[in-house]
């Protein structure tokens, strides 16, 4: 097993890429001779994974694609392309999905990939699933009418649908290992049995999560790497030092894994890449969320007076070095087929802010300070917490103290969503393919799911959201579900359970030396099947 990486110097340099007005190159990455096996491709993690298979998990990264296949992977352009799928039709009504299955694939333990499999991982991501519960809500049947054909019965149409079937997002585990037992609690999905290139063989928590090459891999012979190594570095400026020296060739994806002030310099060195591909399935953006059961957020007016202050420029200028973008409402830039420009914005205005809290009864004490608050940015992200200072700062100017709680990532996730002891946090969320798999999760009032993380999280509650959500999941004319998309969007923003602010720096740092590793829509959270080192 090589040698893992282990820290010995830190630093911290401060260029700002906006500045020096150089923007994040895509330098694309395709081999030019015949692809060689060998060799061991270390991939760099902030955090350990909450789990390595996605079928009870929204927060699964790129591991979760390695040894798990989906039916569907898909192009740049979000055009599905064959995986455990050879062929597929949707019916003239949009009710049934009949899917062709590759032959003579195997699961790693040696059984053979079956129809029932697909049934079984469908049926269950339906029940324990937190995006599940949306994605598949039409889902009424699963029918085998051979062990090579799975055919979807939906009760209504579903025009997102055919975008969800990746690994990442939908995995098909073996029914063999997962019947008659708890899904969200079976060993295999932090030790996953799987179809895909790569054979799980490790996890060492706060270390590394190490893969090794399939060798009976149905779409030989791929992968071309013998050994597939998760190094879990939680500090940003130590990563960076990993891919300056080489110690890791890769990482990032939904946000970049070193900090943001590096990016100008890391774009002068000879051996890095950046690449901003990889990113359809995932647009990202950064949010404020008030936990609505806290008495103090409950008054909308607070809500009111923290838009009026926080600065959301600031955050994208200062905090994201001017990568990103600045967005008014739940839905990123970067999902154009969706995104509305010309939201309501809160003007920054201080004197309103301080109006809008005396009239909610917390006025200034002998101290100055109306109110005492916790702030928990998300675990393990340089620029969640880069930006809950600025939040922090901004906050006192308006008589609100703010402690910042940081914590590890798992750590995070039990604090907000099962134990629900957080005032707000600040963190990413990813809008996904579709607003209806990504974004109706965060607002939809039946989701919220204590226990179950990246759900309703602010506890919000509105009809009025939640028919503009239900309506969109099943128009199928594009104009009309836009239209529902920003009534939704309008409404999000004049009720304020969160504060969206900017579009996630999305990009994937790689050494050179590393080809063919961004393949499609899926980005790093594609199976690395084709990549491998070049000299």
């Amino acid at each position: 097993m090589p040698k893992l990486w282990t820290p010995s110097r830190r630093h911290f340099l401060g260029y700002s890429a906006a500045a020096l007005g150089i923007g994040l190159v895509t330098r694309p990455s395709f081999a030019q001779s015949t692809p060689q096996h060998g060799g061991t491709l270390v991939v760099s993690q902030s955090n350990d994974p909450v789990a390595l298979s996605g079928i009870a998990h929204t927060g699964v990264s790129g591991e979760a694609s390695k040894a798990l296949e989906g039916l569907l992977s898909y192009d740049f352009d979000l055009n599905p392309v064959p995986q455990l799928a050879t062929d597929w039709s949707v019916s003239a009504d949009g009710l049934t999905y009949t899917f062709k299955l590759r032959p003579g694939v195997k699961w790693h333990d040696g059984q053979p990939f079956t129809s029932a499999d697909v049934a079984f991982s469908l049926n269950a991501i339906k029940e324990v699933h937190p995006r599940g519960r949306v994605t598949f809500a039409p889902l009424t049947e699963v029918q085998t009418p051979d062990e090579h054909t799975a055919v979807l019965k939906l009760s209504r149409v579903a025009p997102y649908l055919l975008t969800a079937f990746a690994a990442v997002e939908t995995p098909i585990v073996p029914k063999h290992l997962y019947e008659g037992t708890n899904v969200a609690e079976n060993p295999h999905n932090n030790a996953p049995v799987g179809t895909g290139p790569w054979v799980f063989k490790e996890w060492v928590r706060g270390s590394h999560v190490r893969y090794e090459r399939n060798p009976d891999y149905w779409d030989a012979p791929k992968p071309y790497f013998d050994a597939l190594i998760y190094q879990v570095i939680p500090d940003a400026a130590a990563r960076s030092i990993a891919f300056e020296t080489g110690e890791v060739h890769i990482g990032g994806g939904a946000n970049v894994p070193i900090p943001v002030s590096d990016l100008a310099r890391f774009e002068a060195l000879e051996h890095i890449g950046f690449d901003r591909r990889g990113q359809g399935y995932i647009n990202g953006v950064q949010r404020i969320e008030f936990n609505l059961e806290v008495p103090f957020f409950q008054d909308q007016r607070v809500r009111q007076a923290f838009a009026h202050t926080i600065d959301k420029s600031v955050i994208h200028q200062t905090v994201n070095f001017g990568y990103g973008s600045v967005i008014p409402g739940p839905i990123a830039d970067t999902l154009t087929k969706f995104y509305e420009p010309g939201l309501k914005t809160y003007a920054i205005d201080t004197g309103k802010a301080e109006s809008l809290l005396d009239a909610a009864g917390f006025p200034r004490g002998a101290d100055g300070i109306r109110h005492r608050l916790t702030l928990d940015p998300l675990g393990g992200s340089d620029h969640h917490k880069r930006g809950s200072e600025y939040i922090k700062q901004a906050l006192a100017g308006i008589g609100v103290e703010v402690s910042l709680r940081t914590q590890d990532f798992p750590t995070y996730i039990k604090r907000v969503y099962t134990d629900r002891d957080f005032e707000f946090s600040y963190h990413g969320m990813s809008n996904l393919f579709d607003p209806t798999v990504g974004v109706q999760r965060l607002y939809w009032s039946k989701n919220f799911k204590p226990g179950i993380p990246f759900t309703n999280g602010s506890k919000y509650e509105s009809a009025a959201a939640d028919g503009y959500l239900e309506a969109a999941a099943i128009e199928q004319d594009p104009a009309k579900r836009r239209q529902f998309f920003t009534d939704f969007q309008n409404q999000v923003i004049e009720d304020l359970p969160d504060i969206n602010t900017v579009s996630t720096v999305a990009a994937t740092v790689y050494n050179k030396r590393v080809v063919d590793h961004t393949t499609g829509a899926l980005g790093l959270a594609g199976n690395f099947a084709d990549a491998h080192f070049v000299s």
